[in-house]
């Protein structure tokens, strides 16, 4: 492990630092000028009522779980127009968040000036590889956003870069910042033979980025409908399903290291979801687009009736189709022919926790004969080792290592899409009919699967208040922020998650820093009596130790 990964060792501290670095720097720098665009004018929304807005035949509300819901149609530019005046405060709020970070997480200026070079210079044409469509609706969106952080850079600039924050923040890091977990499955391992699909997109901003989640059901003027769940702003796609039937979601992988930017994987995902009916249509896209990091794309079809991974990488692309078998696992490792044998691949499967999740859905999925969709989402929020063994809570390798900004189902022969609702993957999940949104234009929650009862639980408070002495801690020794606890306080810190790994490296940590080398000797000893996540984590635990 390097020296800054050794330095910024919180999982979630680790990327808010390395995504807000890379948007400041990038904003500040990168000079872009818009799209061409013919100036239109679209109106103003109407509140309907709170959280309730339209403007022409679009629409953004809030349902009654919780989930931001909004309806948008048209050509590129005025979608975008559209979509920043109905979302105009949650786009909003989600650049405070963003920019929130950056005046916590920039460090010195010696730093800031070593990767402004080398950002800037990585970045230079990174609009080069959006297609215009998607310039044209991320110009028409940033229209809306606000002015006072037009000092970091133009509305247009960052709003562009937002979409590439998930690429350079896993290019830097040179690991899986988004642990990613999916499955499907089909033939004899489902209840009606139908194609399953279940996601966990383990991509963590803190709880606040979380907190608002937006549904976005698209029906621009080329290419298919489609439904995407992220956030306000976000045009790219990370989980989605379009009205022929096909699924699209993505996992971080690792393989050879980027030299430039190229086409971010979130627009890709974007144009797959789009402009494809077919796997084959799929991975015609794919194999046209150059992508500046490692990432796996499950294309799930109903035209075709199964499900492959598309494994990309800066230098090369292959296609893993699990012929003959009727289940399919991905974490954050390649399968394919093309990759299996790289080092960079074997060393990531050795080395850290996707080999552990991988293995932990192939046993879960074992354990029955036939899968339904509350199977489905019983795994996806599963939170225990191989053999039902305890992990402590927020492990990452558990499949559910309470930090997903979301889950989904997918039923693609019957276009049903399910979304988690709130508190990671622990809340309700509700289903849209695509069929209905795209042919009958009924907006309804057509199903439901019930909150994990772990939600309502005294140790999932406990693991809140965790969290927090946690953060605490991480400001300590990131930025200096004085703490001092008492022996009741870690103690208490103690109990609230005894069994995870983390609260023991946690307070070695935290001793190490006040210099008492017997209190880190003896929390890494508790801590590696635990499930630590990976092996290459052991190794850094036990650097952590005294001679």
């Amino acid at each position: 492990m390097s020296a800054l990964k050794l330095f910024w060792f919180g999982f979630e501290l680790v990327l808010l630092f390395f995504m807000s670095l890379f948007l400041y720097i990038l904003f500040v720098y990168l000079q872009l000028s818009p799209p061409e665009v013919s100036e239109i004018e679209v109106g103003e929304r109407v509140e309907v009522s709170k959280n309730h807005y339209t403007l022409g035949p679009n629409w953004l509300r809030k349902n009654e779980f919780g989930v931001w819901e909004m309806y948008i149609e048209g050509s590129a530019y005025e979608r975008g127009l559209v979509y920043g005046k109905l979302a105009k405060e949650l786009c909003q709020r989600q650049e405070e968040i963003f920019v929130g970070q950056i005046n916590d997480f920039v460090p010195n200026e010696f730093f800031q000036e070593f990767l402004k070079i080398f950002i800037g210079y990585y970045n230079k044409d990174l609009h080069r590889h959006i297609p215009l469509e998607n310039q044209q609706e991320i110009y028409g969106i940033s229209k809306s956003f606000g002015d006072e952080f037009n000092y970091i850079g133009p509305k247009y600039i960052r709003h562009l870069n937002y979409h590439a924050a998930h690429d350079i923040g896993h290019a830097l890091n040179d690991y899986s910042i988004v642990g990613c977990t999916s499955f499907a499955l089909k033939g004899d391992r489902t209840s009606d033979g139908n194609l399953l699909v279940g996601r966990n997109f383990d991509f963590y901003l803190g709880d606040e980025f979380a907190e608002d989640k937006l549904l976005l059901f698209m029906k621009p003027d080329k290419g298919y409908g489609f439904v995407s769940y992220s956030w306000a702003g976000f045009t790219g796609v990370v989980s989605g399903m379009n009205e022929k039937g096909l699924g699209v979601t993505i996992n971080a992988s690792k393989s050879d290291l980027p030299t430039g930017s190229k086409t971010p994987i979130s627009l890709l995902a974007r144009e797959i979801l789009q402009y494809s009916s077919s796997i084959k249509e799929a991975i015609a896209i794919a194999e046209k687009r150059e992508t500046f990091v490692s990432e796996t794309i499950m294309i799930s079809s109903k035209i075709d009736g199964r499900s492959i991974l598309i494994e990309k990488s800066p230098s090369k692309m292959d296609v893993y189709d699990p012929k003959g078998k009727n289940e399919l696992v991905c974490s954050n490792h390649y399968q394919s022919d093309a990759f299996k044998n790289d080092k960079v691949n074997l060393d990531n499967i050795k080395g850290s926790d996707s080999k552990y999740r991988f293995d932990r859905v192939v046993e879960l999925l074992a354990a029955n004969d036939t899968i339904t969709k509350d199977i489905v989402v019983s795994i996806l929020r599963n939170q225990n080792a191989s053999n039902d063994d305890t992990l402590g809570m927020g492990n990452p390798r558990a499949v559910n290592q309470l930090i997903a900004h979301h889950s989904t189902l997918m039923k693609p022969e019957e276009l049903l899409f399910y979304v988690s609702t709130s508190d990671f993957q622990l809340g309700k999940f509700i289903a849209y009919d695509l069929n209905d949104v795209f042919q009958r234009n009924n907006f309804s929650v057509m199903d439901t699967i019930q909150a994990d009862p772990f939600i309502y639980t005294s140790k999932y408070k406990g693991f809140k208040k965790f969290k927090k002495v946690k953060n605490r801690i991480s400001r300590y020794l990131i930025f200096g922020e004085k703490i001092n606890l008492t022996e009741t306080e870690v103690s208490d810190f103690i109990q609230l998650n005894s069994e995870s790994y983390v609260t023991y490296e946690m307070l070695a940590r935290y001793y190490k820093m006040k210099g008492n080398q017997k209190k880190v000797d003896q929390y890494i000893d508790m801590a590696l009596t635990k499930k630590v996540a990976s092996p290459s984590m052991r190794v850094e635990l036990i650097n952590l130790k005294g001679n």
